[in-house]
Parts: C-alpha cells; structure tokens; sequence
C-alpha cells in the first residue's frame, strides 16, 4: 500500500472489508471516533469494561479500544489469532467486578459461543455475564438471536459502518445524534461520529458524503432499508446485491433473511447465480450437510412464497461446501461464494 500524508485532525484510517466492493480507506477524526463512544454508553446506560474479541485494525474492534480509553477502564483483549470460546471465557473471567462489562461479536462468533456453551457451563456463565453483547458486521440470523435470547445473553444488534465510526443505529433505534433518512430506498445518516471522508480519494467521498444547504452532512450507504411498522430501521439488504431475475429486481438480503430462519440454514449465505431463461437466480450457499437437496429447496421455496416474496425470489440451487469462504474481517466473501454458485451452474 502506497503511504499517504494525513491531516493533523485524522487519527484512525481503517480499510474497508470489501465484502461486495473495492476496499476504500476511511479516514476518521477523534472527534467522531470519541462521539461514536460516547454514543453508545449512553445508549447502554453508562461506561464498563470492554472485552476485545474482534481484530483491532477492523472498526468494531477500534471502538472497542477507543470506548475503554473514554471509559478510563483496561480493555481485555482474547488472545489466539483465531477465536476460541474458551480463551473468551477465561478472559471474560479476568474482567473488573462492579462495574458493565461489554463486549463486541460477529454473529459468527455468538454462534460459536452457543455451541461452546451447551458443552461448558463455564462458557455459558461467561456469556450470560456480559451486561451488553453488541452483535453487527453482518444480518444477524433469527434463530441465533433466540437462541440468545433462551441462554439469557443480552444481545444489542447494531448497524453501522466504518464511514459511521461503528454501529450508530442499535436494535433498529440511532443512537447518540444520529439521524436516518431514505433516498430511493437507500439509507442515508447524518452524524458527529462520521468519516471524514476516503483517504486519497475525493471522487469516492463526493459520491458518498453530501451536504444539505444548511450544513447537515449525509452518509449515503450501500444498503436498502425502510422503518418497521414500530418504527425501527429494518434494513434490507445491499443496494448493489439486487439481482433481475425473469425481469424482476430481487434484493437478495430479503431473500436470505428468510433463508436464515428455516432451520439447518442459519448460517447461509444467498448470491445470485447465472441462469440462462431468467438471467439469473437464488443460489443458497451453505457449509456441512443439507441433506436431500431437492426437499431442502422446496422447504426453502415454500418459506419466501410464505413471506410474501415474488416467486423471482425462490431459490434453485444449493451449493454445499466443507467451509464457506470468509474474509479476514469475518463477513461472507461474497463474491468467492458467487463464483462457486457460478461455477456449479455449470
């Protein structure tokens, strides 16, 4: 990576993960990293000790580090390059008494914290102790949030992003002064927590940082979203994974939200896949065993008809793979998934 002379006001550049797109630098302020702290101990009701069980150069795992800074608390980092629910556990055991503990986790990390906790009473203990596990990065599926929720963990689901300095939207609510607002279905965010901008890249940031007339700056976001009828933020899913299948658009973020919630499929991941009548339709990507292929795609078939998507919507293939392909940041390497849904359509 060529070096790049920053401002005196930038103290964190973090690279994008690139899950669907080319990664950009983020170049953030400690300003807005401060108020993106601030923000969320409120929302959580106050300051503690935090847990890192997240890659630091990430930025949910930045503001792990930069929430125990402003809460003047020692930040506890599990150690091991991969994650190990037991190394969680023993760390978690270490944390200060009296005081929150939190921590952060990607929905593939909770998972494996609730195996490990059915096996040890020792995990599970652990992970009940936490006055607030923040779970974001990626859609968190149904059936871990129950599970979750019937282990009595006390999970808050955040949306956010490295342009937002971290989740500013917790449980479908803004937090601190975040506002939200829809352009075309897009989700636009305005806050004092927001990048600067892309680092080396003033066309990039012009596209995705614009200002109204009376100053108010606006992150337009990659994701499609609208207001639940409680009137919570409920985001679809990318705008740029919208696939046209017989004509139709198909946002592929509502069709795997579905997909998660039929069982055996809670980690499943749905791209589109070439087919030459339609154009293209839902694959469904799944790591282990499926079983019978043709009855778990008419359980899956039958689940989108039952939420009311277009028929355009119901999956036709499964791939079936020892191991999904991942990125470092822990997120579905999309495109390596699409590529194999690609291939295997012959």
């Amino acid at each position: 990576m060529t070096p790049v002379e920053v401002d005196d006001r930038i103290a964190l550049v973090v690279e994008t993960s690139g899950s669907t797109d080319a990664p950009k630098r983020v170049a953030l302020s400690a300003d807005a990293l401060v108020a993106s702290a601030d923000a969320t101990h409120d929302a959580l009701g106050g300051t503690g000790q935090w847990l890192l069980a997240l890659p630091g150069h990430y930025i949910a795992g930045a503001q792990v580090l930069v929430r125990g800074l402003v809460a003047s608390t020692p930040t506890l980092t599990v150690p091991g390059e991969r994650f190990d629910p037991s190394a969680f556990a023993a760390t978690s055991a270490q944390l200060l008494p009296h005081v929150p503990h939190y921590t952060s986790l990607v929905p593939t990390q909770l998972a494996r914290l609730l195996d490990a906790a059915e096996r040890d009473p020792f995990i599970a203990a652990a992970l009940t102790s936490f006055d607030a596990v923040l779970v974001g990065g990626q859609a968190l599926a149904p059936a871990i949030a129950e599970r979750a929720a019937a282990a009595g963990v006390r999970i808050v689901r955040t949306y956010g992003s490295s342009e937002t300095a971290g989740g500013c939207v917790y449980d479908g609510t803004p937090i601190g002064d975040t506002r939200l607002r829809f352009d075309d279905g897009r989700i636009e965010l305005a806050s004092s927590s927001l990048a600067d901008g892309y680092l080396g890249d003033p066309a990039r940031t012009a596209e995705a940082f614009r200002s109204d007339r009376d100053g108010t700056r606006w992150y337009v976001t990659g994701d499609l979203g609208e207001l639940a009828a409680d009137g919570r933020l409920r985001v679809r899913g990318r705008a740029d994974d919208v696939m046209v299948s017989g004509g139709v658009k198909v946002v592929l973020g509502e069709v795997e939200r579905v997909v998660r919630a039929v069982a055996g499929f809670a980690d499943a991941v749905v791209v589109a896949a070439p087919d030459p009548e339609w154009g293209e339709r839902a694959a469904v990507a799944i790591a282990g065993d499926a079983g019978d292929e043709a009855s778990a795609l008419q359980a899956l078939r039958t689940a989108t008809d039952a939420a009311g998507l277009a028929p355009a919507a119901r999956p036709v293939r499964l791939v079936v793979v020892d191991r999904l392909p991942m990125l470092a940041s822990g997120k579905p390497d999309r495109r390596a998934i699409a590529a194999l849904a690609a291939a295997s359509a012959g």
